[in-house]
């Protein structure tokens, strides 16, 4: 581009446009950048705090960044500048890039639908079957998601990944539910057994009282009358209850001379005639 100044204009891209246009030009575009900084100060202030910090950060950005092009555009073509030739270049350049940055994009849509669709917020406990990964998400960028794994690694996810499978979230509600099977020996009394478990499980310091314990037989097995133990407790008490809930209920059973049987098989030898 070469600008030549001939009098009170300046030549640009072909057109001569005054000294006085691009004075107020400049003091629009000044005015612009005031007005993204104040939009998106606002935002921040009176709509940020529904939005998790991450969003509401880059929702801000894009106001902000959003309100500077619009001004800048509207400038250009208030001072007669012809961008059609350029637009029609950067319209075919940018269909090349698009081809090659297909799973950007794809990244890029997902983490604003994720934004907006909020499955979970930084902090939380999710699992992501679809990858078998289970961790404490950080947070939701632009183009990628962070979990925590509990090795204490960090784990990078394309947003595209996370939009387009189920996530489990263990975080999101007060209370969750554990459930456990165990099996007794069939010439044991099943209503003492139910009464023992129930007993033991409900002395446990973290399981709920309401939704109660729930115990039922579940299925006459080969080897055994299995029985599934139902229990809730706090969402954050997860290593307080499921990691010793077997260990209690076998302690009880013990304690009550329950037989927990394992599978055993009879082998009748046929006695062939001599």
């Amino acid at each position: 581009m070469t600008d030549i100044i001939t009098g009170d204009t300046i030549n640009i891209f072909g057109h001569h446009i005054s000294i006085d246009s691009i004075i107020i030009g400049i003091a629009i575009m000044a005015a612009g950048v005031v007005l993204a900084k104040i939009a998106s100060v606002l935002f921040k202030k009176y709509f940020g705090p529904h939005f998790e910090e991450n969003t509401s950060k880059n929702i801000g950005k894009g106001i902000y960044y959003g309100i500077i092009i619009i001004t800048l555009l509207a400038v250009t073509t208030s001072q007669g500048i012809d961008l059609s030739g350029l637009m029609v270049a950067g319209g075919i350049f940018g269909i090349v890039i698009g081809f090659a940055t297909q799973s950007v994009v794809a990244n890029l849509v997902s983490g604003i639908f994720l934004m907006f669709d909020k499955p979970a917020k930084a902090g939380d406990v999710i699992e992501i079957p679809a990858s078998n990964t289970t961790g404490v998400l950080l947070d939701i960028a632009i183009f990628s998601t962070r979990l925590r794994l509990f090795d204490g690694t960090i784990m990078r996810i394309p947003n595209d990944k996370i939009f387009t499978t189920n996530i489990h979230n263990y975080s999101r509600l007060a209370a969750r539910r554990a459930d456990f099977a165990v099996g007794i020996a069939y010439k044991e009394n099943i209503g003492k057994a139910v009464s023992e478990i129930k007993k033991a499980i409900s002395e446990m310091p973290y399981v709920l009282v309401e939704p109660e314990p729930m115990v039922w037989t579940e299925q006459l097995g080969e080897s055994s009358v299995n029985l599934r133990i139902y229990v809730w407790y706090p969402g954050d008490s997860f290593m307080e209850v499921v990691p010793t809930l077997p260990k209690v209920v076998k302690e009880a059973l013990d304690k009550a001379g329950i037989e927990i049987p394992f599978p055993q098989r009879t082998i009748w030898y046929r006695q062939l005639p001599t």
